[in-house]
This record gives structure tokens, C-alpha cells and sequence, in this order.
């Protein structure tokens, strides 16, 4: 049995301890890399979800309940969106993907900060584009930014070890700046 560290509820009671308070992140500060590289500026990024499947088993004399047992993981396609620009290495892979290659590239999605510094990521194996939706043209609209779509289909999305060990060394960074202010007051 794999037991939980209570980190969370250490973490809030040196926040609450400190009056220090940790505020969410923002949803607009964000990178996408697939295959090494940063491959555009992404307006939306969808679908970076998993959930466990489970398998009803009804016990026989036991009427009040059926239990629920784990199958698997499954990870809905990611879809990426994107304002149109002249780089075109989306369109190239999906389209070498709709001529029947398949190129499986690993990717990362990256949460920054403020300062636009890595605060957590997500990794993505072996995805490969399986749709493209193009641009909404609208002449009547002369403001807005022309995006299209990916959608990737996917091996899995992973929260590495590091991405989480970075998150705890922040927030005892954090935790010490703040303590160090209050006692050079």
C-alpha cells in the first residue's frame, strides 16, 4: 500500500504560520515542446486529463452495493490550438501523418510563473497529430488572431518526479524569503 506524505498539510501550516498564502497559478503562461522543440505560441492547450477506468463486479447476497475495480488508464487526445504564423512544422507532421507516416514525437507542457520560469510540467509519449481544424476566417472581424488546430493522440500523460521536486523546492524557497523578510523587519 502506497501511503500519501502529508506534505500539503505541513506545507499550509508553515504558509499559515508565516502568513505567507500560495496563490494559483495563471492559465495564460504556458509552453508546449514536441520533439525538442517550442513549436508555436499556444493560446489553448485541452484534454491534458487521464482518468481510471472501473469494472462494476456485483457480489452475489450483497444487494446494498457492487464494487468497483481498476482496469485501466485511458487519456483523452490532446488539442492544440495555435495562432497561424509562417512556421508551418504542425502542418508538415500532420501532414506526412494523413500521407501515412507516423511520426511519434514525445512532448512536454510547461506552467510558468510570472516570470515566465518552469514551475511544473507535464510529459506526453509517442503522440502523433490525427486531426487538423483551420482557420475561422471572418472578414467582418479584423481583430482577431487567426488559429488552427492539432489534435494528438497519445501514449499517456506523465507529472515527472522532477516536476514535483521542483514544486516542493519553490515553496521552501518560498517559505524561507518570507521568513527572512519577517525577521529583518
Amino acid at each position: 500500500m502506497v501511503l500519501m506524505p502529508p506534505t500539503n498539510a505541513l506545507f499550509a501550516a508553515a504558509m499559515e504560520r508565516t502568513g505567507r498564502r500560495l496563490d494559483p497559478y495563471m492559465g495564460y503562461n504556458f509552453l508546449v515542446e514536441i520533439g525538442g522543440l517550442l513549436t508555436g505560441g499556444f493560446t489553448t492547450v485541452s484534454g491534458l486529463e487521464s482518468s481510471i477506468q472501473l469494472q462494476d463486479y456485483q457480489e452475489g447476497g450483497v444487494n446494498g452495493y457492487a464494487h468497483q475495480f481498476p482496469t485501466q488508464v485511458t487519456y483523452p487526445n490532446l488539442v492544440l490550438t495555435y495562432g497561424i504564423t509562417d512556421l508551418n512544422v504542425l502542418w508538415h507532421w500532420f501532414n506526412a501523418a494523413a500521407e501515412g507516416i507516423i511520426l511519434r514525437l514525445n512532448g512536454t507542457v510547461m506552467m510558468l510563473d510570472r516570470d515566465r520560469q518552469p514551475v511544473s510540467w507535464w510529459n506526453f509519449k509517442d503522440a502523433y497529430p490525427v486531426r487538423w481544424v483551420g482557420p475561422q476566417l471572418d472578414a467582418s472581424n479584423s481583430n482577431t488572431v487567426v488559429v488552427e488546430q492539432l489534435e494528438l493522440v497519445h501514449r499517456g500523460v506523465t507529472k515527472p518526479a522532477l516536476a514535483l521536486a521542483h514544486s516542493a523546492a519553490r515553496l521552501v524557497k518560498q517559505n524561507r524569503a518570507t521568513t527572512s523578510l519577517k525577521l529583518n523587519r
